[in-house]
């Protein structure tokens, strides 16, 4: 399926960019990771690497042009795809936004005014639009404080996105004068993050006055409300209180706040220690990984009396990580607005069991039964690309290649990284990308390329005892796959009782697209390679 590429925020300030030069001509075949332009950004010329795999089917600015931020770029897809239905939509966007433009010229007119009227060498920081579908970040830890000198290319904080920790650095020199979040608080992007300029400048009012606003092209600007005050009531731009709350919340809680390095946080949680019973020896009472080291857990006591026993009702209050958040969003979007139902089968695992262990026999080998599951389904679904397909609004899209998803259990919650083409690898490439992947989830090193793309989705809880259970679709995809533990039991062979092992395997389907005789099928054949693992390397 052709990928639209939109021109890249490439500096925290970038409204617009210029294409210095094409490395890729229309025609051309494009790996991911391959450099397909150069931009010239208000600060740098930078070069910009392809997320897609394909043929470069279209150009959208030739070399010396300009456009907006998030508008078309390119085009990469398929071969000879045909691509007049993104063009014409992309062009009825373009009007949107011309017309747009229009009817707030006088707006744009005067926050731009707003920006010049910033003292001089004074820069404002705002939370960075970190992976493709981060709404919100959250300041993991400061790696600078205020009246610290900032060299651009500096680390200025870790932000904590809906994937990963991620580092921010700065793409201006200065000093940081003021921080907009404390470590641990949350703002949606393009909220106040941080202010930075020459030493000594008052940014007092810049930060209270300091305001998220909603424009043509969802440009995010600083609007003092005296300037706001003076625009006639219909051009101002409509506001959102996010960063005003985000304050008022700031203010309210920094009495119960627990200061703790990143660190100290990570060494606690290995060790189930509170981190709020641990009295913090670094700066302001920060508690640091000597803390951790040296806590020794109290003895809790219940006194109990006559009759009746007395204690002391406690919890712990854990705020929703960025992860939490948009997994229960987009979960929350699947089960209500996909028509799920379920199909149970079970299968005969004697010879997989065989078969993995002959094929781990062999010198430098090691693959799991996942491993197995993953290109028997692969495999399968080669044969039956309705279950390998995906719903959107106006289509349904039968896929031809199979990406496969592996949901990795990390202590945020769940991430599903992409074996891609997993029908063309072998046993041992899928056991080593797997493992690959989830040792990197651990980690929080996923890339945001190596989350996306999926067609289907597997889910195995067989390593925890789970013998059945229901999985909730990876939309848009059609279909997912939970996987069972493998029970050793009574089976009924040739008339004869004897011991056998038996997996069960749940497939949730979307009955937009996937029908129960389709689902069927696909089990069918399924059922097929994982009884018959030696039919997969033939």
């Amino acid at each position: 399926m052709a990928e639209i590429i939109n021109m890249p925020r490439l500096s925290d300030t970038m409204e617009e960019g210029t294409v210095a030069s094409w490395l890729k001509k229309v025609g051309d075949k494009i790996e991911e990771g391959d450099i397909l332009a150069e931009i010239e950004t208000d600060k740098a010329t930078m070069e910009f690497e392809s997320f897609y795999e394909g043929t470069l089917l279209h150009i959208g600015v030739q070399e010396g042009e300009t456009t907006k931020v998030d508008e078309l770029l390119a085009i990469i897809g398929e071969k000879d795809e045909d691509i007049s239905e993104l063009l014409k939509n992309a062009a009825v966007n373009l009007s949107a936004v011309v017309e747009s433009n229009d009817n707030v010229i006088q707006s744009d007119n005067e926050e731009s005014k707003t920006e010049t009227e910033l003292p001089e060498g004074v820069i404002v920081v705002t939370m960075p639009r970190l992976s493709d579908t981060m709404e919100e970040g959250t300041v993991a830890s400061w790696l600078k404080k205020v009246g610290d000198a900032v060299e651009e290319g500096d680390i200025l904080a870790e932000i904590e996105t809906d994937k990963a920790t991620m580092e921010f650095e700065s793409f201006q020199s200065g000093t940081l004068l003021h921080v907009g979040l404390n470590e641990g608080e949350t703002a949606k992007v393009d909220a106040l993050l941080a202010i930075i300029g020459p030493k000594g400048t008052d940014v007092s009012q810049i930060a209270k006055n300091f305001k998220v606003s909603s424009s043509k092209d969802d440009r995010k600007d600083v609007i003092p409300s005296a300037v706001e005050e003076s625009l006639p009531k219909s051009e101002v731009p409509k506001k959102e209180t996010t960063t005003s709350i985000a304050v008022e919340k700031s203010q309210a809680s920094n009495s119960n706040r627990i200061f703790v390095s990143p660190l100290a946080k990570k060494m606690a949680d290995e060790r189930g220690i509170n981190i709020s019973q641990v009295q913090g020896t670094g700066e302001n009472g920060r508690v640091v990984k000597r803390d951790i080291e040296n806590y020794t857990p109290g003895v809790s006591t219940v006194s109990v009396g006559k009759f009746v026993p007395s204690g002391q009702e406690d919890f712990d209050e854990v705020k929703h990580s960025q992860m939490r958040k948009v997994i229960a969003k987009r979960l929350g979007e699947s089960k209500f607005t996909a028509p799920h139902y379920y199909l149970n089968v079970e299968f005969d695992m004697e010879n997989a069991i065989a078969f993995r262990q002959q094929y781990n026999s062999l010198p430098d080998t090691k693959i799991s039964y996942n491993d197995i599951i993953v290109k028997a389904c692969a495999l399968a679904l080669k044969q039956h690309p309705q279950v390998n397909s995906q719903w959107f609004d106006d289509r349904m899209q039968l896929n031809n290649h199979v990406h496969i998803g592996v949901a990795v259990a990390v202590p945020d919650g769940l991430v599903v990284p992409v074996v891609k083409f997993a029908n063309e690898q072998s046993l041992t490439q899928i056991g080593a990308s797997v493992k690959d992947f989830a040792g990197k989830a651990r980690n929080k090193k996923l890339t945001p390329q190596e989350m996306e793309g999926s067609t289907f989705t597997i889910s195995n809880l067989g390593m925890f005892g789970i013998e059945s259970f229901t999985s909730i679709i990876n939309q848009p995809n059609s279909a997912i796959l939970s996987v069972g533990a493998i029970v050793e039991k009574p089976v009924v062979k040739n008339g004869q009782i004897v011991v056998g092992n038996t997996m069960k395997l749940t497939m949730a389907c979307d009955h937009r697209t996937v029908d129960g005789a389709t689902g069927s099928e696909f089990l069918l054949t399924l059922k097929g390679y994982i009884e018959n693992p030696v039919t997969m390397l033939v």
